[in-house]
């Protein structure tokens, strides 16, 4: 599986939209579209998996292409270490 980043969404972006974007190019085993946690609004940025076949046909594909007067920015995602949170304690 590889997780792909798309960058650059329109704020009026839904999961099925993207979906569709990429399906052309192989099956969407998961897609998530992330939101601001403070408001809830969209942040025009989310994550696509796909075998990994599928995932470089889609990136070669889609990457700068247009979508809904945007330009879309995907690339493989790559991790975020998770910090431990909070500072040191005396």
């Amino acid at each position: 599986m590889t997780k792909l980043y798309v960058g650059n969404l329109p704020f009026t972006a839904t999961e099925e939209g993207v979906r569709n974007l990429f399906a052309p190019h192989g099956t969407v085993e998961k897609l998530s579209l992330i939101n601001d946690r403070d408001t809830g609004r969209p942040r025009g940025f989310g994550f696509v998996e796909m075998s990994s076949a599928d995932a470089s046909r889609a990136m070669q594909a889609l990457n700068g292409k247009d979508y809904d007067g945007r330009t879309l920015r995907i690339n493989e995602a790559q991790d975020k270490p998770r910090s431990g949170g909070g500072g040191s304690r005396y």
